[in-house]
C-alpha cells in the first residue's frame, strides 16, 4: 500500500468507530441505536487492523488479518452460543 492508502483506510477504521459511538449515544432513534450497537462491534474488531496501516505493507496482508479476526469471532461466537445452549440444557434437567 502507498502512503494515501494506508492513511485513508486508517482513516476510515477510526471514522466507523466514531460513528458508531455517535450512533449508539443519540437520543432519536432506536434503530440508530440498533445499528451502533453492531457497527461498534464490527469497529472494534477492524480496528485491530490499523497497525497494519503503514506505507509498504501488501493488501493481502490487510485480508488475511482480517480473515483471522472474522475465524477469532466466529469461535468466540460459537463458544458463547454453545455455552447458552448447553446451560439452557442443564436448567431443564433440573425440572
Amino acid at each position: 500500500m502507498t502512503a494515501s492508502q494506508a492513511k485513508l483506510v486508517e482513516r476510515l477504521i477510526i471514522g466507523l468507530c466514531v460513528l458508531s459511538i455517535l450512533a449508539i449515544f443519540q437520543p432519536f432513534s432506536l434503530t440508530l441505536f440498533s445499528i451502533g450497537c453492531v457497527t461498534v462491534v464490527i469497529g472494534a474488531l477492524v480496528f485491530n487492523l490499523v497497525p497494519f496501516c503503514r506505507e509498504g505493507v501488501p493488501a493481502g496482508k490487510l485480508v488475511k488479518v482480517l480473515v483471522i479476526v472474522l475465524i477469532v469471532l466466529a469461535v468466540a461466537a460459537s463458544l458463547g452460543i454453545g455455552t447458552a445452549f448447553l446451560y439452557v440444557e442443564y436448567l431443564e434437567t433440573l425440572r
